[in-house]
């Protein structure tokens, strides 16, 4: 079996060094670890990640040279030793020596001292180096992005960036078609999970502590699914009516596609991706409580190819994004995004939105929502849609929560509380 802290390095190192995704990294590695110690293991994985900018500028100073490429794993022994030492509950001795211990299971005794003399440093000079770091280090983000999120967000940055690099709830939506939140809170609290409403969504619940979806009263038999609250605004947003012709474009993993069919079980809903692989994940959610979709593999940007000519009342286009408001959640995009990356996404949703919208009847309504809190993913976007489409009206989103933009309504995330995601809904004037 791996040692934990040296897995978690060549996880980081894999991340951080190649580009690689934490998830599917994680999912690669952890089976080689002992059981009891994978929480840790992903603890430190997300932690790390998620203090990364932070962590690297606390320890540059304390390195005399850098450390060459192929000993990133070095590097990020280094970062998980800091991060034990600065936010984890664990002895100074044994955030250290344990990282130590794992420079020996990576076979780079060599390693050991620099890691223990760069660490106890990093012990007797923290304020120092805390007081040195540059704004965007101090708030464990890369300069690009911490400068973007403060020229889109100037009054709300501190609070963005507090949000990003804390632990995400953990949100549940109880299925609305077989019980009330109320009825499922009382199920919850008979098995001591505690979990309070949320306030974006009716059938929305917060658990004060996240725990194993085995332990959810009525998990498997389709009761309750996991979901953040601000992805659980979409199906009502959505309004599909009994009868209507859904498309769910880009719908995996299916969250979304399954909280419709909750709300609304008699619409005839196509639930569309372009990855097959992908969709297999769609049909086990709604297998699992017991709803059913048309599933097509196929590209959005190509109706031709899986469309059958019969026009939609309702689309939802959860548009593929950067993900900046879900950065908790997936930390890996903090270090995998680039400024480049933002403008490619948003000529892509220009694309999809073009691709899409003759599809949709006359008198129709598309919701695009994405889980990005950058305005050139989402109000540019939309209002550029709109001006190269006369038959194309924003309906304002009438609602308490968020914040209303020129198009649209931007919920930022919120430490506590819900993912950052934008939402606009647009209405096709009939012919």
């Amino acid at each position: 079996m791996l040692d934990c802290r040296a897995a978690a390095a060549q996880i980081l190192a894999a991340v951080c060094g190649e580009g690689q995704s934490l998830e599917r990294q994680l999912a690669r590695v952890e089976q080689n670890v002992r059981e009891r110690d994978r929480a840790l293991l992903r603890e430190l994985c997300y932690g790390g990640l998620r203090r990364q900018p932070l962590l690297i500028g606390l320890l540059k100073p304390l390195l005399q040279k850098p450390l060459k490429e192929r000993d990133s794993d070095i590097q990020q022994l280094l970062v998980i030793g800091a991060y034990q030492l600065l936010f984890l509950r664990i002895p100074p001795h044994a955030a250290i020596s344990s990282v130590v211990d794992a420079a020996r299971a990576l076979n780079k005794k060599w390693a050991a001292g620099l890691i223990n003399a760069v660490l106890r440093s990093l012990q007797r000079e923290e304020k120092s180096l805390f007081e040195r770091l540059p704004p965007h280090a101090a708030a464990a983000h890369p300069q690009w992005l911490w400068q973007a999120i403060n020229n889109a967000w100037p009054t709300q940055a501190e609070q963005i960036f507090a949000a990003n690099n804390a632990h995400p709830p953990m949100c549940l939506r109880v299925n609305r078609a077989r019980l009330s939140a109320a009825d499922y809170l009382q199920q919850l609290q008979a098995v001591e999970i505690a979990a309070t409403p949320c306030a974006l969504a009716n059938e929305g619940l917060r658990l004060t502590t996240a725990c194993d979806i085995a332990l959810l009263p009525g998990f498997m038999d389709g009761l309750v699914s996991v979901q953040d609250e601000a992805a659980q605004v979409a199906a009502h947003l959505l309004a599909a009516q009994p009868g209507q012709r859904v498309l769910d474009a880009c719908c995996a993993p299916g969250g979304k596609t399954c909280h419709i069919l909750e709300l609304q079980p008699s619409v005839e809903l196509c639930a569309l991706d372009v990855s097959a692989e992908r969709l297999q994940r769609v049909a086990a959610n709604l297998q699992r409580l017991q709803l059913s979709a048309e599933l097509r593999a196929g590209d959005a940007l190509q109706p031709a190819s899986w469309w059958d000519g019969r026009p939609f009342e309702r689309i939802l286009l959860d548009a593929p994004c950067s993900g900046t408001g879900v950065i908790r959640r997936h930390p890996d995009i903090k270090l995998l995004r680039t400024p480049a990356d933002i403008e490619q996404l948003a000529a892509l949703q220009q694309q999809l939105l073009a691709a899409l919208w003759p599809l949709l009847a006359p008198g129709g309504l598309l919701l695009y929502a994405t889980c990005s809190i950058m305005p050139q993913e989402n109000t540019v976007t939309v209002a550029r849609f709109l001006s190269a489409n006369a038959d194309a009206q924003e309906l304002p989103i009438a609602a308490e929560w968020g914040l209303a933009q020129p198009v649209g309504r931007q919920l930022l995330p919120q430490i506590d509380g819900n993912d950052g995601f934008y939402y606009a809904l647009l209405h096709k004037r009939p012919a």
